[in-house]
């Protein structure tokens, strides 16, 4: 996954991101390790939050614009 790149990419710490989305920084690590995976709801939140496709996100594409 993506997260971790992304993340880092803006400079956002873990505790950040984990505030921003009303989670746990203990999930954003695990995720970011593959520890955890996140479920479709989750997906989504982070995918919005990057405003990157969920594929993108998952690794699915080079591509990270959304379909519109």
């Amino acid at each position: 996954m993506k997260l971790k790149e992304l993340r880092c990419n803006r400079k956002i710490s873990q505790l950040k991101l984990a505030m921003d989305l009303n989670m746990n920084q203990n999930t954003i690590s695990r995720y970011e390790t593959g520890e955890r995976e996140p479920g479709i709801n989750e997906l989504i939140k982070l995918a919005d939050y990057f405003n990157v496709s969920i594929d993108y996100l998952l690794e699915q594409t080079n591509n990270p614009e959304r379909n519109k």
